[in-house]
């Protein structure tokens, strides 16, 4: 197996964390309460890292709440706990916006209630989208191809950084 390339080492993704709580922090400063929706598996670590930045800096409650689904076939979403979201401010938080499918999915709970509004954050984005999902707080914003693929190492409830992989291909016949 090939050596993994790096794009954000374990302390540049820290300081990358805690400069997005700092941005969430003062974009919601007039909020009494900030629901923070970490999309399992990645997402909901990211999600605890940020509201324990936040603790530090944000004067109102924070809420942590795991969302499950197949990002596959994401036709069963579940919350946990399961929260009124009515006039509520939601930050919604993933690993990695690729295509912009599962933060796109991820908002169907939301839609049936009323949140006074819904900000996204994601540790990595990569820049072409299929869906239209605009990321507010994002860590590191990289151009890939198709067949790159991005991965957020995540162990012990700890960001170890991201790495990038080109899809293998079959070699074509000669």
């Amino acid at each position: 197996m090939a050596e993994k390339k790096y794009i954000l080492s374990k302390e540049v993704a820290e300081k990358k964390l805690r400069r997005m709580a700092l941005q969430v922090a003062e974009q919601n400063y007039e909020e009494p309460q900030l629901i923070l929706i970490g999309i399992k598996e990645n997402g909901i670590i990211i999600a605890r890292k940020i509201s324990a930045f936040l603790q530090e800096v944000y004067q109102g409650e924070i809420i942590v709440v795991e969302l499950s689904m197949n990002k596959r076939k994401p036709r069963d979403i579940t919350l946990h706990p399961l929260i009124d979201f009515n006039g509520k401010a939601i930050l919604l938080i993933d690993d990695v916006a690729n295509s912009g499918s599962t933060m796109l999915y991820a908002l169907k709970p939301l839609l049936e209630t009323y949140p006074k509004k819904i900000q996204t954050l994601a540790l990595v984005e990569r820049t072409h989208k299929s869906f239209p999902i605009d990321v507010d707080y994002v860590g590191l914003s990289i151009s890939t191809t198709l067949d790159e693929h991005i991965y957020v190492e995540v162990e012990g409830g700890e960001v170890g950084g991201a790495w990038m992989e080109e899809a293998t291909t079959a070699a074509l016949p000669g």
